[in-house]
């Protein structure tokens, strides 16, 4: 039976059930940080992830037991769009919905129906009344507190978060606080009854940490901040740091970390308040970045669909190291590489497109630590034809053509990944000064350790698997052999028996799929004898296969390693 307002209600009805579900887990974070319940935070925060295609899956097999054969009825889908807008008008998470009805249309019908008719490939917010930023933040007054200034005013922020929790020694935590922002943002200087606070109602949650996110608003300006809070294990909560300076908010921000966990009635109010203090940061970033990574595709898509209207570069091979597993190509005007699994690996990789698949979304799940990219994940993505030079259509019908077609006068990808585009660290070491290339191995090895103590073993280790980003941080980004650290054997290499066994091309003694010899990571990583200098010098550690059991042991007892997203010297620990 066609109803196209029915059908309607029924995606909504589909999204409120993600939305109240999403909310509800989101919500429970707050009492497993109260209870110092990391394993639930983390587990939690995986689940999370995977709400979204559960309840599309529900609302399409309604919409479709509802519409049977008519659910390929263009002229009943425009009408079910007319309706669904009309729903919307006043709705408080209604871009997070738009995003839903798309998923929802695109696993029923064909791809030939994707364009703004159908679904909502350009948004209708525009033509709706925003909600209100100031609904997702109070604003604080020092002048309410006379002589007690600023100090007053965080103790009265902290207060209205119900933490429920003591604080260590609150008064020096805000002593050190004070001083912080005296020297770090200088228009607080004295001027207490010149500003105001804006602080964001819900904090932010990720691993260990809850973040107090907001603005100084003042006759000279705003200035963002963001103050982490912290578990002492035994003495109660304490504020660890003053965050002000652009570069570090963006990286704690960043396209390397696990999403934040936030509760928030309007989405996109919350974003807009976000974007006023990361002016740099894309809707599709800020969006992923509090955990409604769905929506952040969308917003992607549409960032790219306009700057294929506003350019006319053609797609080419990303620079570095060809890859095994995956064919991987770029638009040099965009800031962002596309990935495609080969259709026939290397036969050094003994595993198949399965195995790809999972491990892409385990990394998805876990706590990235700042140190391996997000991915936005498409299907059948629908590219203009003229964009690509024959030689890489040439490429693709060599490598990927079980993954690609060509359609008229577009190409058509049917599983792609894009990921954050960065400059490969065997390429940056080639073209740095002994300074960079002395701090680039450095930040290698670091991202080695911070990743191994979360339990995820990287694999492939060569440099070409870890790009620079734009804030010099080093963070990987193949994943096809990622495994976690659990699962492996670190062994140190025995000592040869004879001459023969030195000289012997093969080893001389037996290796197991998962077994991994660190003493090996300085010789095969890279052919730069610096660079191998280096590593041995600054990380020793990690050529010392005890150095891995011993991490091994701790993340099998649940003991993951603390990282946090800005510079030990800034917590406020050091002046305790």
């Amino acid at each position: 039976m066609k109803n196209p307002k029915k059908v309607a209600k029924v995606i909504l009805n589909g999204f409120r059930r993600h939305y109240q579900l999403f909310q509800n887990i989101t919500a429970s974070i707050k009492g497993h940080y109260i209870s110092q319940n990391w394993p639930a935070i983390s587990q939690s925060s995986a689940d999370r992830i995977s709400y979204y295609d559960s309840r599309v899956r529900e609302s399409v097999n309604e919409v479709s037991e509802l519409l049977g054969e008519s659910k390929h009825d263009a002229t009943l889908w425009n009408e079910v769009k007319q309706h669904y807008k009309r729903f919307l008008l006043f709705h408080p998470q209604a871009e997070l919905a738009e995003t839903f009805y798309n998923s929802v249309f695109c696993n029923l019908v064909h791809r030939q129906y994707y364009n703004n008719q159908f679904i909502f490939v350009e948004t209708t917010l525009q033509d709706r009344i925003p909600v209100p930023v100031d609904t997702e933040y109070r604003s604080y007054f020092p002048v309410e507190f006379n002589d007690g200034g600023i100090g007053e005013t965080v103790k009265k922020i902290i207060k209205d978060f119900h933490l429920n929790t003591e604080f260590a020694d609150l008064e020096r935590d805000i002593t050190l606080l004070q001083k912080a922002f005296f020297d770090q943002a200088p228009l607080t200087h004295h001027q207490p009854y010149r500003m105001r606070f804006d602080i964001l109602k819900s904090p932010f949650f990720r691993n260990k940490s809850a973040y107090i996110i907001g603005r100084v608003v003042s006759r000279t300006g705003i200035q963002p901040f963001i103050i982490p809070v912290l578990h002492h294990p035994k003495s109660g909560l304490f504020i660890d740091a003053l965050l002000t300076d652009p570069r570090q908010l963006s990286i704690l921000f960043g396209f390397a970390r696990a999403y934040f966990m936030v509760e928030t009635r309007a989405p996109s109010a919350l974003v807009r308040f976000l974007k006023t203090l990361l002016p740099n940061k894309t809707l599709a970033e800020l969006y992923s970045a509090v955990g409604f990574h769905k929506h952040g595709k969308t917003e992607f898509y549409r960032e790219l669909l306009n700057h294929l209207k506003a350019s006319d570069d053609q797609f080419i091979i990303a620079p570095g190291v060809k890859g095994m597993v995956m064919e991987v190509f770029t638009l040099p005007s965009f800031p962002y590489v596309f990935k495609v699994i080969k259709d026939k690996f290397a036969p050094s990789k003994n595993f198949g497109r399965d195995t790809v698949l999972e491990r892409y979304q385990l990394v998805k799940q876990h706590d990235r630590i700042g140190r391996m990219a997000d991915t936005h994940e498409y299907k059948d993505v629908v590219l203009p034809k003229h964009r690509f030079p024959e030689e890489l259509i040439e490429q693709f019908q060599e490598t990927i053509p079980g993954s690609f077609s060509i359609e008229g006068d577009t190409v058509v990808i049917k599983h792609l990944y894009i990921e954050r585009r960065m400059t490969p660290l065997n390429i940056y070491l080639d073209k740095a000064n002994p300074e960079e290339t002395e701090e680039a191995i450095d930040e290698y090895g670091h991202a080695l350790k911070e990743m191994i103590g979360v339990n995820i073993f990287p694999g492939d280790m060569l440099l070409k698997n870890f790009g620079v980003t734009n804030n010099r941080r080093v963070v990987f980004y193949d994943y096809d052999e990622v495994q976690y650290m659990t699962e492996m054997n670190f062994r140190k290499i025995p000592p040869p028996r004879c001459y023969e066994d030195e000289m012997a091309a093969e080893p001389w003694y037996s290796v197991a799929p998962n077994d991994v010899f660190p003493e090996e990571l300085a010789t095969f990583v890279t052919t730069l004898p610096n660079a191998r200098k280096l590593l041995q010098q600054l990380h020793p550690d990690l050529l010392d296969a005890e150095y891995w059991k011993d991490i091994q042991k701790r993340v099998a007892n649940g003991d993951f390693l603390d990282v946090f997203p800005y510079p030990d010297k800034q917590r406020f620990y050091h002046q305790w």
